[in-house]
């Protein structure tokens, strides 16, 4: 069983979201282990601070190298994989993802503030990763994304399988449309093919229109 913990001076922003719906039920069914640690009980001074000013001038606070480095020495372990999380870093990509859910402990490290000491990123973590190009207030909210996303490809956390293996970017493309009841609302007809019980025509139906959704959308994934 994977073991996920996302290290951050403000863990009660991922508290609520990793409580509810599907990683919640994930927790609670022991499928995936996944805590919030507070960066800040590595801190010694009364005001529990984990940022400074930049040496060199310049806006905002920097996150400290300190209380980084003695937080990982506690809780890396053997199989340990940090990742830290950033604008900085490799794309995420579902092709990653996959591999992600295959380590044994992830520890997410959440960038905060105007930024983190470098010599966190060159001495004491194993990946950047970034989320998109833009900024987010802090990084918990990217290590949410990767942490549900590496969650549903456990077995069992979803209510059918199947449903990790035929979405978008899983086969290369993105997924294709999806319909349900009513038939019809508003003179808006749902495609007769999915009504024709024809399960080799639906299939290659579904795989043409995944394809032109791809051209459209994300002609970047066909190369």
């Amino acid at each position: 069983m994977i073991e996920i913990q996302i290290l951050t001076p403000i863990p009660a922003i991922a508290e609520s979201v990793l409580a509810e719906s599907i990683l919640g039920r994930a927790r609670e069914a022991g499928l995936i282990r996944i805590e919030t640690v507070d960066l800040r009980r590595w801190t010694s001074d009364r005001h529990r601070t984990v940022d400074d000013a930049p040496y060199g001038g310049g806006p905002g606070m920097i996150m400290k190298i300190a209380p980084i480095a003695a937080a990982l020495a506690e809780l890396r372990r053997a199989g340990s994989k940090v990742i830290f999380l950033t604008p900085q870093g490799k794309p995420l990509r579902q092709t990653i993802v996959r591999e992600f859910a295959r380590e044994q402990h992830l520890i997410l490290l959440c960038g905060h503030y105007e930024g983190i000491d470098q010599r966190v990123v060159e001495h004491l973590i194993d990946e950047e990763i970034s989320i998109g190009d833009y900024i987010l207030t802090n990084g918990v909210l990217g290590a949410l994304v990767l942490s549900d996303a590496i969650a549903r490809l456990i077995p069992g956390v979803l209510g059918d399988d199947q449903s990790a293996v035929t979405e978008s970017f899983e086969t290369g493309l993105l997924d294709h449309p999806h319909y349900t009841r009513p038939e019809e609302f508003n003179g808006w007809r749902v495609p007769s093919i999915l009504l024709s019980g024809n399960h080799g025509a639906i299939a290659a139906w579904r795989a043409e229109r995944a394809m032109e959704a791809t051209k459209k959308n994300r002609p970047d994934l066909l190369g």
